[in-house]
């Protein structure tokens, strides 16, 4: 059983101090996961707060499938990458097409090589093959086994497999493309 259940029940009973408790457990794993997505540490901590505010209002959608803590990383990675989409977004409009000659805090991670050409790489793979991003994003930026991410999904091994065979492919494919431009 998952340490995390009887916090998760007292949480979402509306104990706030249980619910304080197990955002405090979780805060390392989800500021870890949100700096291996983006790589400058104003952006991860952003992607980590808002991240920790989606798992706090956001606990009735657990549903036990899978150990609270792949859970919590799931919440984070995504978030992480929402973050990373909305400083690209705002770069755009922004007219910011070159990289500065100073690094602007504000956008950085939108400038900084190859863990954001991974996230763009990530984003086409959304629009071409959504079924298979979440287990891609669970795998190899979560570092979760296949079976935990069977279960997370509530899909046979042998899909995950299929899905994150797909989704690597078509990375590798995007990444290759990008350094040859």
């Amino acid at each position: 059983m998952d340490v995390h259940h009887a916090l998760v029940a007292r949480a979402r009973a509306g104990d706030r101090a249980a619910l304080e408790d197990l955002l405090g457990q979780v805060r390392p794993l989800v500021q870890r996961r949100c700096r291996r997505v983006l790589p400058y540490p104003q952006d991860a901590e952003e992607a980590a707060q808002d991240a920790l505010l989606t798992i706090a209002t956001r606990l009735d959608t657990w549903a036990a499938r899978g150990s609270f803590e792949a859970w919590a990383a799931m919440v984070a990675t995504n978030q992480a990458r929402m973050t990373y989409r909305t400083l690209k977004r705002r770069s755009v409009e922004r007219g910011l097409d070159a990289a500065p000659e100073t690094a602007d805090p504000a956008r950085t991670s939108v400038v900084a090589g190859t863990r954001l050409d991974l996230l763009d790489a990530i984003e086409a793979l959304e629009e071409r093959h959504p079924e298979t991003v979440e287990a891609l994003v669970l795998r190899d930026l979560g570092g979760l086994p296949y079976d935990e991410i069977a279960t997370i999904l509530g899909v046979a091994l042998g899909t995950v497999k299929a899905r994150i065979h797909t989704a690597r492919r078509f990375v590798r494919a995007q990444l290759t493309a990008g350094a040859d431009a």
